[in-house]
């Protein structure tokens, strides 16, 4: 089966979860809210076997939503597939790859047919019950995809992919004692499986099994799920079953942001700006979330984050407080490992990291690194931009000489407030922008 078969034969257990994920999703300020309650439904009425409101969902396997590659690949594929069934019309296992194709291209109803056909060729084929299950799935009909599912179990009970699609039928049918057994067993047939580790932990989070379920929370966010890394930064920020720890939250949203999460870029810039914040004169009240502990624990939370930082490279160790990781692997000539980690320092407020990544983006790295890079520059705009002094300065420089950008001495100038008055005037005289 084609690795985007496999992504949408799960297609509707995301979706099951949408909602109740939000126990987790805390903003780093919010207080945790209460565990929604599932509702079961009537099971003596044909209901909708999603029991909450979801948004407007993107079907990912229609052919509109395809690339013209994908497009014509499936069209090719299901015209071979419907050749081979002519030819072998009596062969299970090609109306089964037939099911899959119109599966695919979203129409369910035939591939609904194909499995049927294929069950009279083959009663106890169990990944045809299984394919019945999934199908059943994205028509939404649950009890019957429940069925299938279990018969397939009965026939194959070591079949893992029907516990885990298993699991998320249940759930949606308010069965979530079932769930986390399905999400459980499905575990254990299948240790390397951070999905279902993910998913079992939404649900122990639900019946307030907070320790259990940041623990099978962060597994899979070590398995590499940015929703499962945000969570358990947010459960390290509040507490959530395990100890408080500022720079362990840290940790878990910078990874989520390597893989694209928003919410967990918000959260940091968030911190950022919290820990960048001055405190007003005069009768001004200190701003909203600005007190001068919740600056001192920011600040405190990013050193304490560019340290594990370190033992993601256990070979090399600190030799001083100005010795950050990225400069220590650039003078290593590991530029590419030093870039990515300079990056994750500056996001985190180190100044020596700026600094050296400030230097890199005009000079550039010998012949491996060209000057000008632009996920150097969206680093420096983005901090400047949250108060970060030394981001200020070098981005001055950027746009008050030009390099890599259009010379702008009105940007140059701007990014020059809210430095000290003498500060920014020497700044200014050295690229001339009085």
């Amino acid at each position: 089966m084609s690795r985007r078969v496999v992504l949408v034969t799960i297609l509707v257990v995301p979706l099951l979860f949408e909602l109740h994920g939000r126990s987790f999703a805390q903003t780093p300020d919010e207080p945790t809210a209460a565990p929604p309650v599932i509702e079961s439904p009537d099971l003596n009425l044909n209901v909708d076997p999603n029991p909450v409101p979801q948004p407007p969902q993107q079907d990912e396997h229609h052919l509109s939503e395809w690339t013209e590659q994908e497009r014509n690949n499936a069209v090719f594929m299901l015209s071979e597939l419907r050749g081979r069934v002519r030819t072998f019309p009596a062969n299970a296992e090609d109306r089964l790859k037939l099911a899959q194709g119109l599966y695919r291209v979203g129409d369910h109803d035939a591939a609904l047919d194909e499995c049927r056909v294929a069950l009279k060729l083959q009663p106890n084929n169990a990944q045809a019950l299984l394919q019945v299950g999934i199908v059943l799935m994205a028509k939404q009909d649950g009890r019957a995809a429940a069925t299938a599912l279990m018969e397939a179990i009965l026939i194959d009970p070591e079949l893992t992919h029907a516990h885990y699609a298993l699991g998320g039928v249940q759930y949606g049918l308010g069965n979530v004692k079932a769930a986390i057994h399905s999400y459980r067993r499905s575990i254990e047939l299948q240790p390397n499986f951070p999905d279902a580790r993910y998913r079992l932990a939404l649900l122990l989070k639900l019946t307030n099994r907070d320790q259990e379920a940041a623990q099978f929370m962060e597994e899979a966010a070590i398995g590499g799920i940015p929703q499962a890394q945000f969570f358990s930064g947010n459960a390290y920020k509040s507490g959530q079953g395990v100890a408080k720890d500022l720079g362990r939250a840290i940790f878990w949203w910078a990874k989520a942001v390597e893989l694209g999460h928003q919410p967990a870029a918000d959260a940091l810039a968030k911190l950022r700006r919290q820990a960048l914040s001055t405190k007003q004169t005069g009768d001004q009240m200190l701003l909203a979330d600005q007190t001068d502990r919740r600056r001192h624990d920011a600040l405190e939370g990013f050193r304490t984050y560019r340290a594990l930082l370190w033992e993601e490279f256990p070979d090399y160790s600190r030799s001083g407080d100005q010795d950050t990781l990225g400069t220590t692997l650039l003078k290593d000539n590991r530029i590419d490992d030093a870039v990515s980690t300079l990056l994750q320092e500056s996001y985190a407020l180190s100044d020596v990291a700026l600094a050296e990544l400030a230097r890199l983006y005009e000079a550039g790295w010998n012949q491996h690194l060209v000057p000008f890079n632009k996920k150097m520059l969206v680093c420096i705009e983005t901090t400047a931009a949250e108060g970060f002094a030394p981001a200020k300065k070098a981005l001055a420089r950027i746009y008050g000489q030009g390099l890599g950008v259009a010379l702008d001495r009105t940007k140059a100038k701007a990014a020059l407030k809210g430095l000290p008055k003498q500060e920014a005037k020497a700044l200014m005289d050295e690229l001339s922008l009085q």
